[in-house]
């Protein structure tokens, strides 16, 4: 551990000095700095010397900006943001939100699908659940324009689960919604449509409003003229029908749903 920390101060200072010597007029140098600040990096990574790893990769990054290797330069946030993983949540997410902003400018838009997604991933664990949510938004946009019919079914799911638990019914019913539409026209998607109803119906249920649950399960039925003899649908007309005979205006009781 102890020579990766000596190589890494090494290639450092060789960075450092190659960087202080560059002349506006040619890039050689720079080239050199950041190639350089990303070789101390990996040693210091090596080291688990995290915090200094994700520094030198930023330092890298900026050489590559200057350089208008901006590709390079995103690459570079990600590897910062994958030490300061290790260390420090915040300095993760800044330097994967640098990434997701250069893919996005260079139309590289799965891989800054995939970075906000890491990024909505990184909210969640820390159960910013608001946050959370934005990201996840941000990444099923990003996945559409890069045609990623999956990735964005995973993404709303998300955000529909997000915004059940923020008690933004109406919004994740929408999304539940639009996800089953988006469902059935795929062979590999369409098995998951009666959850995404299922789901959308729940959350009409805990709203306690029996004329929506009811005219949420007509609607169901013409998206998928097979609901009405799945397991799903009956639950959800059994406990709709619950509902009205307590007529309390809400769904307080648990229902036990098995698969």
């Amino acid at each position: 551990m102890g020579d990766h920390i000596a190589k890494g101060q090494e290639l450092a200072k060789r960075a450092e000095n190659k960087l202080h010597a560059c002349c506006p007029l040619f890039g050689s140098n720079l080239e050199d700095a950041a190639e350089l600040f990303h070789k101390s990096a990996t040693s210091f990574k090596l080291a688990k010397s995290w915090d200094k790893a994700a520094s030198l990769f930023v330092k890298s990054a900026k050489c590559h900006l200057k350089l208008d290797s901006k590709y390079d330069a995103a690459n570079a946030y990600v590897d910062a943001a994958h030490c300061y993983k290790k260390t420090s949540t915040s300095g993760a997410i800044s330097c994967l939100n640098k990434a997701v902003t250069i893919f996005t400018e260079i139309g590289r838009h799965i891989m800054a699908a995939k970075y906000s997604k890491e990024i909505g991933e990184l909210y969640e664990l820390d159960q910013d659940i608001e946050h959370a949510r934005s990201y996840y938004e941000r990444a099923a946009e990003l996945f559409e324009i890069g045609d990623a019919a999956t990735s964005v079914i995973q993404c709303k799911v998300k955000v529909a689960q997000f915004c059940a638990q923020l008690q933004q019914y109406q919004k994740a019913i929408k999304i539940y919604e639009d996800i089953a539409r988006q469902s059935l026209d795929s062979n590999l998607l369409k098995y998951g449509v009666r959850g995404h109803l299922l789901n959308s119906g729940l959350c009409q249920l805990v709203q306690g409003d029996f004329v929506a649950i009811t005219n949420s399960l007509e609607r169901y039925q013409d998206l998928d003229l097979t609901f009405s003899r799945t397991r799903e649908y009956k639950f959800l007309a059994v406990s709709g029908g619950i509902l009205l005979e307590v007529g309390t205006g809400s769904y307080s009781n648990e229902v036990e749903y098995k698969e």
